[in-house]
């Protein structure tokens, strides 16, 4: 087993701080054979979305790698489509049936779409019964988040953003904390568009311990304290980017990374969900 963190969330349900992500993972043996070798390799952290087409991919994966259900953390998302729509239980009843399961970890509203407030409350009535043992959003921004604190709602346990070392989130990200809400981010390494791994500050850094530069900004989110979701769907790349439980960033090269924030995203903004 990977020797990882498990995150204690704010509603008491723990969380490994590393997992993978299947965003982009095309639909079939592409993503079922990530999931596999992953949980191979000794993840027990799979995030998954309605909007990927992927959870039963997700599911066979799972199957097929023979690890328990009961040792495997699921993450998936309510999509885009279902909110707008008002088809909120519908919507977790596909997730639900998608990933043969009778419950999913952790479950997230994907975007801040109209009608989020709605949905959030059909959220929290599934994670009241047992099927969603963990519920948060993707994509908030803090007057989303206010919005429910408004309303008197239940906070969420996890917001899961863009966040990597040219777009730090730091003002969303400490309004989080304050509230108990861990951040997890996705994109973590920049992006298949805009990958970070190579540029120079990361490769000083990553030559210093000895590491590739995907395993710099790994470790970066750990050691910051960000659950993180790198994406492969190469066998070497998942057995490598596992492979950052074995050293620490120390002040010097926090304050590399720290200098590399621009304050731009690389890829939607939440004002633009549709």
């Amino acid at each position: 087993m990977l020797d990882y963190k498990m995150i204690r969330l704010n509603n008491g349900v723990e969380i490994p701080e590393f997992g993978l992500g299947v965003f982009r993972s095309e639909v079939g043996t592409e993503t079922s054979d990530a999931v596999r070798w992953a949980l191979e390799a000794g993840y027990r952290h799979i995030d998954t979305a309605m909007m990927y087409r992927n959870e039963a991919d997700v599911a066979r994966g799972i199957r097929e790698s023979g690890v328990p259900r009961s040792e495997i953390f699921i993450t998936s998302k309510l999509a885009v489509q279902s909110i707008a729509d008002r088809k909120f239980e519908e919507g977790v009843e596909s997730s639900l049936a998608a990933l043969e399961t009778d419950y999913i970890d952790l479950y997230l509203l994907h975007w801040p779409v109209t009608n989020f407030a709605d949905a959030w409350r059909t959220l929290m009535k599934y994670y009241e019964k047992g099927a969603l043992r963990a519920i948060g959003v993707s994509n908030f921004q803090i007057r989303h988040l206010q919005k429910l604190e408004a309303e008197g709602l239940a906070l969420p346990a996890v917001n899961q953003i863009e966040l990597h070392p040219s777009f730090q989130q730091h003002e969303l990200k400490a309004y989080c904390e304050e509230r108990n809400i861990r951040i997890e981010a996705w994109s973590p390494l920049g992006g298949s568009d805009f990958l970070l791994i190579d540029r120079p500050e990361i490769q000083k850094i990553a030559k210093k311990h000895g590491k590739t530069g995907a395993q710099i900004i790994i470790r970066w989110h750990l050691d910051t304290g960000n659950i993180v979701i790198p994406k492969s769907v190469k066998q070497h790349r998942i057995v490598e980017n596992a492979q950052v439980f074995d050293f620490h960033l120390d002040a010097e090269d926090l304050a590399e990374i720290a200098a590399m924030d621009t304050n731009k995203r690389s890829y939607w903004s939440p004002d633009r969900w549709d």
